[in-house]
C-alpha cells in the first residue's frame, strides 16, 4: 500500500496537530509551526493553485531557497496529483528560461524580487508559464498584477476555492497512481544541458522505506525527537530526502537555515541529531577548524596538537573495527573529550548528532576520518537522482572508510564485470528523463549509473569515478581523477583541484586556493595582497601549494603524480558556468575556459 506525501502530512496533521512540524527563524528567533499549521497552509495553497487552474499532470515550479513555503508548495503541487519543478535559487536567468521550456512550467513560485526579475526577463520565451507567485513582496507589490500575484493572495484564493469545492484534495487522492509522475528533479548537467528527472509516487515511497524506514540507513529510525538542519538547495534529491521526505514520513523537526552564508552560525545554535551534507560542506568545516587553530594562542595550540593526534588513533581504530568503540578508542576519546572535542563539536554544531551522512560527490577518507575520530559518527552513502538516492550505504558497526558501504537492503545492486559500471535495479529506479526517450534503464530493468566501481571484501563498494572522467593517458594508463583530486583537497589550502592529462603524456592539474585558509596564512606571515588574483599570483603560495602537490605525490604511483600545475587566477563560479548549481566542476567548460594554461603545462614550459 503506497501512502503519498500528502497523505502523510495529513496524517501526522490529524494524530499529533500540537506538534512541532519545522522552525524558521523570524527577526533572530526561531518561530514554531505544528503539523496542524503545516497541513492547513499546504491545503490552502493547493486551493489556490487549482483555483489558478492547475490540475493533475500540470508543472509547478518553485525557484526559492529553503523556506517552509517550499515545503507547503511541494505538498499542495502533489496534492493536485501535479508535478514539483524545483530550481536552483543560484541558477542564473537563461538555465531558467531553459528548465521553464523544457518542463514546460504552468506556475512558479518564486521567492523575491531577485528571482522574479530573472523570469520577467525571459517569461516571453516561455509560452507555458501563465502565472508568477512571490513569496516576498518587498518591492513587487507595484508590479502585481493578473499574471503576478503574491503568496498571500495565493491563499486569500485558496480560502474562497475551498468554501466551493471542500472535497478537491481528498477526491484527487483517491485517484493517485503508484506510477503518476511526483516531481521533475534535474541533474546538474556537467556534461550537457540538465534532464529532468522522472520520480514517480512509488519511486519516493519505496525510497523512504528504504533509506528512512526500520531496517534504513537511520538506526534507530528517525522520529519526532530527531532535528535537523535544512540549507542544501531542495531540488537536490538528497536534500529533498532529508528535508521534506523525512519530515512527512517521520517527524523530524526541520530548522531552516537563514541562509547558506549562516549555516555554520546555524549549525551550532540548532545542534541537529541528524545531518547531511555534501563533501565541500564537511571539507569547509574541517578546514575552519584548522584555520582557527592556526590563530588561536599558544595554549589552545598545544591541546589541539595532542587532541589531533587522539584523534588519529581514535579514527584509526574505529576504521579498523567498522566504526564502532573498541575500550581503547573510548579510553582515549575520554581523554581527548574534556581538553578539545567536547567545545569542537560544540563549536562545529555536532554536540548532538547520532548519524551524519556524506554523499552526492566522493569525500577525501581523511575527511571522514577526522570527524569520526572527534565523536561524529559520520558515514558515506551513495546514490543518485535516478535511482531516487536508493543504492549502497554505510552503516554503524560495518563501516569501510573508502568505500559507499554495502547494498541498501532489499534492492539488486551489481558491477558490470566487463565495464566495472555500477547497476541497480529496483523499485526507486526512475521512469525517465522528461521529454526524452533515452532512460539508461536496460531490457532487463538495470539502470546503468555511469559510475564505475569495484567490491571491497566482496561486500562493500567503492566507487572509482565517473566513467565520462576516466582519463587514458597517452601511454594507455586508466587513472582515476577524483582520487588524486580529492587528496590534494584534502588540503585545506585547496579549494579545487581538476586533474588534467585525457590522451596526454603525463598528468597535470588546474589548482584553486581556498581564499579564506591562504589569507589567513598569508597574513600571518606579513603579506601583502589585495584580491584573490593578487593572493594565487604571488611566489610564496605557488611554493606552498608546490609542497602539498609534492606531497601528495609521494604517496602516488609515478603514473598518477602530477608533474606540473597552474593556479586558477580566479575563484569557479555557477554564473560563468565553470560549476553546476550542485557546485560539481564542469570540465569541459574549465578546459575551454583555461586552454592557455593547460596548453602551457604541456609546452615545456616550467
Amino acid at each position: 500500500m503506497i501512502t503519498t506525501l500528502p497523505q502523510r502530512v495529513a496524517s501526522r496533521a490529524s494524530t499529533t496537530p500540537r506538534l512541532v512540524a519545522m522552525r524558521e527563524k523570524h527577526l533572530g528567533v526561531w518561530r514554531d509551526i505544528t503539523w496542524s499549521e503545516y497541513h492547513a497552509t499546504a491545503a490552502l495553497v493547493a486551493h489556490g493553485l487549482a483555483d489558478l487552474g492547475v490540475t493533475a499532470a500540470d508543472r509547478v515550479g518553485i525557484l526559492s531557497e529553503n523556506r517552509p513555503e517550499w515545503l507547503y508548495c511541494d505538498i499542495a503541487t502533489l496534492g493536485l496529483r501535479a508535478i514539483t519543478v524545483g530550481f536552483y535559487p543560484t541558477s542564473p536567468a537563461p538555465e531558467i528560461e531553459y528548465q521553464l521550456r523544457d518542463a514546460g512550467v504552468r506556475v512558479l513560485i518564486a521567492e523575491d524580487q531577485e528571482q522574479v526579475d530573472k523570469v520577467l526577463a525571459i517569461q516571453d520565451s516561455c509560452p507555458s508559464l501563465e502565472f508568477i507567485v512571490f513569496l516576498e513582496p518587498r518591492g513587487l507589490m507595484d508590479l502585481a498584477g493578473p499574471r503576478l500575484l503574491s503568496f498571500e493572495e495565493l491563499l486569500e484564493r485558496g480560502k474562497r476555492h475551498q468554501a466551493t469545492s471542500p472535497a478537491l484534495l481528498e477526491d484527487q487522492a483517491g485517484m493517485v497512481q503508484p506510477g503518476d509522475i511526483a516531481t521533475l528533479i534535474y541533474t546538474s548537467g556537467t556534461t550537457g544541458p540538465p534532464k529532468g528527472a522522472m520520480l514517480t509516487v512509488a519511486n519516493i515511497d519505496f525510497a523512504i522505506d528504504a533509506l528512512l524506514g526500520g531496517s534504513g540507513i537511520v538506526v534507530p529510525k528517525p522520529s519526532p525527537s530527531d532535528v535537523t538542519l535544512s540549507f542544501l538547495p531542495l531540488c537536490h534529491v538528497a536534500e529533498r530526502m532529508f528535508t521534506v521526505w523525512n519530515n512527512a514520513a517521520n517527524g523530524v523537526v526541520v530548522h531552516f537555515a537563514e541562509s547558506i552564508d549562516t549555516v555554520a552560525a546555524d549549525l551550532a545554535e540548532v545542534q541537529p541529531t541528524l545531518l547531511f551534507a555534501v563533501p565541500r560542506i564537511w571539507e569547509k568545516l574541517r578546514s575552519g577548524v584548522t584555520i582557527r587553530m592556526l590563530s588561536a594562542s599558544p595554549a589552545k595550540r598545544a591541546a589541539y596538537r595532542i587532541s589531533d593526534d587522539l584523534n588519529q588513533r581514535i579514527a584509526r581504530i574505529r576504521t579498523e573495527h567498522g566504526g564502532d568503540h573498541t575500550v581503547a578508542s573510548r579510553a582515549l576519546y575520554v581523554l581527548g573529550y574534556p581538553l578539545a572535542f567536547r567545545a569542537l563539536r560544540d563549536k562545529l554544531g555536532l554536540r548532538k548528532v547520532r548519524a551524519a551522512f556524506s554523499g552526492a560527490a566522493p569525500i577525501s577518507p581523511e575527511v571522514l576520518a577526522f570527524f569520526l575520530g572527534i565523536g561524529v559518527p559520520m558515514l558515506e552513502v551513495y546514490g543518485m537522482t535516478e535511482n531516487t538516492a536508493v543504492a549502497a550505504a554505510n552503516r554503524p558497526g560495518s563501516m569501510k572508510l573508502g568505500t559507499v558501504g554495502e547494498p541498501i537492503e532489499g534492492i539488486d545492486l551489481a558491477v558490470d564485470p566487463d565495464s566495472g559500471e555500477i547497476l541497480t535495479r529496483h523499485p526507486a529506479n526512475f521512469a525517465g528523463y522528461w521529454n526524452r526517450a533515452e532512460s539508461g534503464i536496460d531490457a532487463h530493468g538495470w539502470l546503468h549509473t555511469g559510475d564505475i566501481g569495484e567490491w571491497v571484501d566482496g561486500s562493500h563498494l567503492r566507487i572509482v569515478d565517473r566513467i565520462k572522467d576516466i582519463i587514458i593517458t597517452a601511454g594507455g594508463k586508466n587513472i582515476s581523477p577524483s582520487e588524486i583530486e580529492n587528496q590534494l583537497k584534502n588540503s585545506p589550502h585547496i579549494k579545487e583541484a581538476i586533474v588534467i592529462g585525457d590522451q596526454r603524456p603525463y598528468l597535470t592539474a588546474l589548482i584553486g586556493i581556498d581564499f579564506d585558509s591562504v589569507a589567513d596564512w598569508a597574513s600571518r606571515r606579513g603579506m601583502r595582497f589585495t584580491t584573490y588574483r593578487d593572493l594565487a599570483g604571488r611566489p610564496e603560495v605557488l611554493e606552498l601549494v608546490q609542497g602539498i602537490v609534492d606531497g601528495t605525490n609521494a604517496r602516488l604511483a609515478r603514473v598518477a603524480s602530477i608533474r606540473k600545475f597552474r593556479l586558477l587566477p580566479k575563484e569557479l563560479d555557477h554564473d560563468d558556468g565553470e560549476l553546476t548549481a550542485t557546485q560539481k566542476v564542469r570540465r569541459k567548460a574549465l578546459a575551454e575556459r583555461f586552454e592557455d594554461l593547460i596548453d602551457d603545462m604541456y609546452q615545456g614550459a616550467t
